[in-house]
């Protein structure tokens, strides 16, 4: 899943010698609105691997991507991929950590996801907002070759290589901004989630009530009022968002 932003940035960042008879792993493989799939592998790969949480377009095999390294193990890929999925990962620690561990050392990470300013869009939950100074603590024990906004809506784009000689950085102090949460947090606890889900849905249910309620007064109402009416509806679905 991506955007033509992402699609233009993996075009002009990955190149034939990183990917020519060399094996390709993309996580969040699913094509939803847009692949970097055709474009990957016009450059010749010798392996090219989607995943994701359920079968479609784009997809080889079902993996969580929490399950990465348990999945395939130490320095399987030359390429790892990830578009518009980070922020989507309750336990963002784990995915990264499987992102770096799966690479073999020289091995190519390309990822872009989601910063402040990003509205909610649960597919099927969000979680993060990553800002470039986030991805620089994150991967600073890669080599960072690019690292961009998205020049169109709040994101940030990536590439970054693991060093021959690898030693992981520890993330656990590290704080995200959480939009659930509307403030940086170390983590995310499944109750959080599920609070947040209740919650979310309750406002949604709220609002198409709201909103149902004053269309039929809207509908019913004399001419004259129809005008109030109509301005009361606006107000009542937006309080109930």
């Amino acid at each position: 899943m991506c955007n033509r932003c992402c699609i233009e940035f993996v075009r002009h960042h990955l190149g034939k010698d990183d990917v020519q008879g060399k094996t390709v792993l993309e996580v969040g493989a699913l094509d939803v609105n847009g692949t970097v799939r055709p474009l990957v592998e016009a450059l010749g790969p010798k392996e090219y691997l989607g995943v994701d949480i359920e079968m479609g377009p784009g997809v080889d095999e079902i993996c969580d991507a929490h399950d990465l390294l348990e999945r395939f193990g130490e320095g399987r890929f030359d390429v790892v991929l990830s578009t518009e999925l980070l922020e989507h990962v309750r336990d963002w620690r784990r995915v990264v950590a499987g992102f770096k561990r799966v690479l073999k050392p020289g091995g190519v990470l390309l990822v872009t996801t989601r910063s402040m300013g990003h509205p909610y869009h649960g597919y099927p939950s969000d979680f993060w907002r990553y800002e470039p100074a986030d991805m620089e603590a994150l991967f600073s024990d890669f080599d960072i070759e690019a690292l961009e906004p998205d020049p169109v809506e709040p994101g940030v784009f990536l590439k970054a290589r693991k060093p021959e000689s690898f030693t992981e950085n520890a993330l656990s102090g590290h704080a995200l901004f959480a939009i659930i949460k509307n403030r940086r947090v170390e983590r995310i606890t499944p109750l959080d989630a599920m609070r947040f889900r209740v919650g979310h849905s309750g406002r949604r249910v709220v609002a198409r009530t709201r909103y149902l309620v004053w269309d039929t007064l809207c509908t019913i109402a004399p001419a004259p009022l129809k005008r109030v009416v109509k301005r009361c509806i606006g107000l009542f679905v937006k309080q109930g968002e």
